[in-house]
Parts: C-alpha cells; sequence; structure tokens
C-alpha cells in the first residue's frame, strides 16, 4: 500500500503546471535541490514543485574601471 501512496505521490508532483522535471533545468544549466537554492543561486523554475527547485548560479557582477 505504501509503494502505491509514494507512486501518488510521485505522479502528482510531476503532473503539476509548472513542473518541468530535472531534463529541462539540467539542459538550462541548472542545478534541481530540495528545499531552498545555496548561496550565489537564484531559483530558476521548479524540478517538481514546490518541493525541488532548479536553481542557477547567480550571473558575475561586473565591474567597470
Amino acid at each position: 500500500m505504501r509503494i502505491l501512496v509514494l507512486a501518488f505521490i510521485f505522479i502528482s508532483l510531476t503532473q503539476h503546471g509548472d513542473a518541468h522535471g530535472p531534463d529541462s533545468c539540467n539542459h538550462r544549466g541548472g542545478l534541481c535541490r530540495v528545499g531552498t537554492c545555496i548561496s550565489g543561486e537564484y531559483l530558476a523554475q521548479y524540478c517538481f514543485e514546490p518541493i525541488i527547485l532548479c536553481c542557477k548560479s547567480l550571473p558575475p557582477a561586473t565591474t567597470e574601471s
């Protein structure tokens, strides 16, 4: 029974409207992370909304001299 519940949860997460999946995230230069993005990264999209985020590195700051 637990397996059926886990399968249902997984399917419902992948069917969410804003969830793009890990392949989409990786192809666009991001990493899927659970919970929050680390320092120096921003939320670009969701791998599996709302739990697994697609985080991308912030662009380097440009300095003009």
